[in-house]
């Protein structure tokens, strides 16, 4: 689930706003009256939303927004006036607000939060370049020892990889030693 952060420059703004979130189903955890303060908060979260104001003792809303992690989305609410200079990038709702109009707006936002996560949940990890390499020396060694094609050799370390519970790393690793032990027989 996304992380709400609720910050305001007064401390009780922030708690009226939060007490309003949590009656309408939303879990707000942190409540802060400074840009420090969010951008602790947000790096030790996974990600989710910022609803903030405009302006803090210590920063301004883009600066918050340009310390938030992957992950953040930033909600300002502010008068229509200090909108009219907000960053496309930020979703933004004019002060006073209906109740609704934020809930809609937040729920659009908890939304796009969790295609993101899903996105990044499936997108495929690179491997490292060591990994990389291992990996490529014991297809070498199958194909010369082995006469078996790039394809054959990768499937192969795919299959004992999958079969072993030990990822194609590890496993071109063995191959390779084990290989190595027999040439010096």
């Amino acid at each position: 689930m996304a992380a709400i952060i609720v910050a305001f420059p007064k401390l009780e703004d922030a708690k009226k706003l939060r007490k309003l979130l949590i009656r309408n189903g939303y879990d707000a955890s942190v409540v802060c009256d400074s840009g420090a303060q969010i951008a602790s908060a947000a790096n030790h979260l996974d990600g989710g939303v910022v609803i903030c104001g405009y302006k803090f003792k210590d920063m301004h809303y883009s600066e918050i927004n340009n310390y938030l992690p992957k992950g953040f989305q930033m909600l300002l609410l502010a008068s229509p006036a200090k909108l009219a200079d907000c960053d496309s990038s930020i979703m933004c709702l004019a002060m006073p607000f209906r109740v609704q109009d934020l809930l809609d707006t937040l729920e659009t936002m908890m939304i796009q939060y969790n295609r993101w996560r899903k996105k990044q949940k499936n997108q495929r990890k690179e491997r490292p370049e060591n990994d990389k390499k291992v990996i490529t020396a014991a297809k070498e060694l199958l194909m010369e020892r082995n006469n078996m094609t790039e394809s054959e050799a990768h499937r192969y370390i795919q299959k004992i990889s999958m079969d072993s519970a030990v990822n194609m790393a590890e496993t071109a690793q063995m191959i390779i030693e084990l290989n190595g032990k027999e040439w010096e027989l």
